[in-house]
């Protein structure tokens, strides 16, 4: 069963999301090693959401109840977030739900900036990471995977996919009523990741050529090259040289401070893009400095374009019923792969007393396998309409009942920890 915890922009303050960034993506590995029925978990964090996405092999009520506490207790220790705001912010989504919900986020519909072109590859990022760490599932890979597809395909038909929606490029926009003309701005660029690359294309757009770029981590002077734009090593000279600073790295610590930031003649535009926040708060505190932030930029986000949403939903709640029919079949195949065996291991004993007896023939045989065949058929087509109806219990339980046949619990169990470790 598949269930996500969710703290977005929506439903969550920025306060939450940037303690949330800060250490719960760790928590996964530990939540799944300690569950004893949390057989997978994908941490989703991106500048306006953070998301838990967990496979638990129970599908009941109490199961669920339980593994949403133990997420929350495991994020809020590794995040030093108060068990009881996440719960209160958080929303929790189960079965189908989680489907349709992954589906729309990667594919830019629950963003800030709907259509966003940054977000499908944070989904991908996140897949790859619980990867690496070894805390991914079989049914939450094959959701992953069929998220990024879906986006793909949302992106390519629908109007929500036209070029240059992203948080960035509305950073911009709102910042434009400050700058009289970005071809004459000096911008100080923090960071040298994807949304570096993202914003250094938005301000190529409006015609900047005056661009600085500083890396935390030291990958100013690789970044630049190529690019035409001044690595610098001196933060806080170049904090006294530019017009605008956009921050957008991931390192954990504020990276422009008051003790950085020098005395300035003329005024400071500072856009702040991190997750968590790349600028003291107490920087704009400064007469000669204007902050503009996440939480600022997101009150100031566009309505979607109704029409374009409406397509793209639609899109989406097809692709997910597609995706939970197709797992629900794969759910109820043990079940048919069992009366098969059943069905032919007793035609296989009969055939071999019949054979002892002298009765049987190569035509005989034929016939009887083809009859098994032919009677096997419509059993298992309607446990396939079955389990797309939600109903493929029934079918499993008729089996026990009819024949004292069950599934094999290695035909239907997600991989144990100790395979995903051996095979990660």
């Amino acid at each position: 069963m598949l269930l996500c915890l969710t703290a977005n922009h929506r439903n969550a303050s920025f306060d939450l999301l940037e303690k949330l960034s800060f250490g719960a993506e760790s928590a996964a590995g530990d939540l799944v090693e300690s569950s004893d029925f949390v057989t997978g978990a994908v941490v989703l964090a991106t500048c306006n959401r953070f998301e838990a996405y967990l496979e638990i092999d129970e599908p009941l009520t109490a199961a669920t109840a339980v593994a949403v506490e133990a997420t929350v207790q495991a994020m809020s220790a590794s995040s030093d977030v108060d068990p009881g705001e996440l719960r209160d912010s958080a929303a929790v989504l189960t079965g189908d739900a989680v489907v349709e919900h992954l589906f729309a986020v990667s594919s830019g519909l629950e963003s800030m900036v709907v259509g966003e072109d940054e977000i499908s590859g944070q989904v991908r990022r996140a897949l790859e990471r619980a990867r690496a760490a070894g805390t991914t599932s079989s049914g939450l890979e094959q959701l992953f995977q069929r998220a990024s597809t879906t986006s793909r395909t949302v992106k390519s038909t629908t109007a929500v996919g036209a070029a240059g929606r992203s948080l960035v490029r509305l950073a911009l926009d709102l910042a434009s009523s400050r700058i009289a003309d970005w071809s004459d701005a000096r911008v100080l660029l923090v960071g040298t990741g994807s949304y570096a690359r993202t914003t250094l294309a938005a301000l190529a757009d409006r015609g900047t050529t005056a661009i600085d770029v500083y890396s935390p981590s030291g990958r100013a002077h690789r970044f630049a090259a190529g690019r035409g734009i001044r690595p610098v090593d001196d933060l806080s000279r170049a904090l006294g040289e530019a017009d605008v600073v956009i921050t957008c790295t991931t390192v954990e610590q504020h990276v422009v401070t008051p003790a950085v930031l020098p005395e300035r003649d003329g005024r400071l535009l500072v856009i702040d893009l991190g997750l968590p926040r790349n600028v003291d708060p107490a920087v704009a505190e400064r007469r000669d400095v204007e902050l503009l932030d996440l939480e600022t930029i997101g009150l100031h986000a566009p309505l979607p374009e109704l029409n374009a949403a409406d397509d793209a939903r639609a899109l989406i709640g097809s692709a997910a019923a597609a995706f939970t029919e197709a797992s629900a079949e794969h759910d109820v195949a043990p079940a048919v792969v069992a009366l098969r065996r059943h069905v032919f291991g007793v035609l296989d004993a009969e055939i071999e007393r019949a054979r002892q007896r002298g009765d049987a023939t190569e035509q005989t045989e034929q016939a009887l396998r083809h009859l098994a065949s032919v009677l096997l058929h419509t059993p298992s087509v309607r446990a396939r309409e079955l389990a797309r109806a939600g109903e493929a219990d029934a079918f499993i339980d008729g089996l026990a009942a009819l024949f004292d046949v069950r599934p094999a619990k290695d035909t239907v169990q997600q991989p144990g920890r100790e395979e995903r470790s051996a095979t990660a």
